[in-house]
């Protein structure tokens, strides 16, 4: 009798294990599947379904996955954009360099012609290294600009006399100044110590200057300095052709030129640049113009 109720017990308790070894079969299947089909749509880079989980472990799994396919999402994203990046720099190299292409090829054409005098040679000569000099500023400048946009260039902003920096930024655009007969005066100030990068800052000042000189015959650029509680700004002034109202809200736009400087060469990268340049330095750049008045460009520059 005893024997019967041992026999009958383990025949219950065998049943038992099986049934719960098939239930826990099942239940893997669905788990199996469910993180294949996960899995199955990370790998083809489809959104992941919201695929509830009970146990906690897996629950953590299956956020992890989540959170590893949006880092995937975030960075073929970034790969789109730095690709459509590299796209528009190759197009506008290419746009910006068209014209001084063709008149280096024009002018090596013409200085191989035996009929020219010497002083038509000397003329197309300087002409090809105007040219030359253009694309090499023009390429430099698209790079920089380029990575400054990518943030490739560590920026270090320092605490820096601004007196030198101004001084250096005259000095780089005098000769070009002397030839077209303007007088460059910069207003007496005790030097400040400010927050900037005295080589980019530098770059802001030959800039805004060779803006001015360019778009002037003749004429006067007026610099002068003026402290504030928080900034310090250097106003770059002139008297030359001025901007219109309709111009002014685009002119810190890439590779804009405003209609009436349409008939001198230029890029539209200067002021682009050297707003990208004061925004690194936790700066800004602003204009005041009167078409045919001349304009008034400020720079504004943490105090320390």
């Amino acid at each position: 009798m005893e024997r019967g109720f041992v026999m009958i017990f383990v025949c219950i308790w065998a049943v038992t294990v099986s049934i719960l070894l098939l239930l826990f079969v099942i239940r893997n299947r669905i788990i199996y599947r469910k993180i294949n089909r996960i899995l199955e749509q990370l790998i083809e880079g489809r959104k992941i379904d919201d695929i509830p989980f009970n146990e906690s472990e897996l629950s953590l799994f299956y956020h992890q996955i989540k959170m590893i396919s949006h880092k995937l999402d975030f960075e073929i994203g970034r790969a789109d954009l730095e690709k459509e990046q590299i796209k528009q720099l190759i197009s506008n190299i290419s746009h910006q360099l068209k014209t001084p292409l063709a008149n280096v090829m024009m002018y090596e054409e013409l200085l191989g012609s035996n009929d020219l005098t010497k002083e038509q040679q000397s003329n197309f000569l300087h002409k090809l290294k105007t040219q030359t000099e253009k694309i090499d500023w023009l390429l430099e400048s698209l790079f920089k600009m380029s990575k400054l946009e990518q943030n490739v260039i560590e920026f270090d902003v320092k605490k820096e006399g601004i007196k030198k920096t101004i001084r250096n930024a005259v000095s780089a655009v005098f000769e070009k100044a002397e030839e077209k007969n303007i007088d460059i005066h910069v207003m007496e100030f005790e030097d400040v110590v400010l927050l900037h990068n005295p080589k980019w800052t530098l770059e802001v000042f030959v800039n805004l200057l060779e803006n001015a000189i360019k778009y002037m015959s003749f004429g006067w650029i007026e610099i002068s300095f003026e402290q504030l509680e928080t900034y310090s700004i250097v106003h770059i002034k002139d008297n030359g052709i001025g901007i219109s109202k309709e111009d002014i809200p685009h002119i810190f736009e890439r590779f804009y030129r405003s209609k009436n400087a349409e008939q001198t060469e230029g890029s539209g990268i200067g002021l682009y640049l050297s707003k990208m340049i004061l925004e690194k330095e936790k700066g800004y750049l602003t204009v005041k113009s009167e078409l045919g008045k001349g304009s008034v460009f400020s720079v504004f520059l943490q105090n320390c």
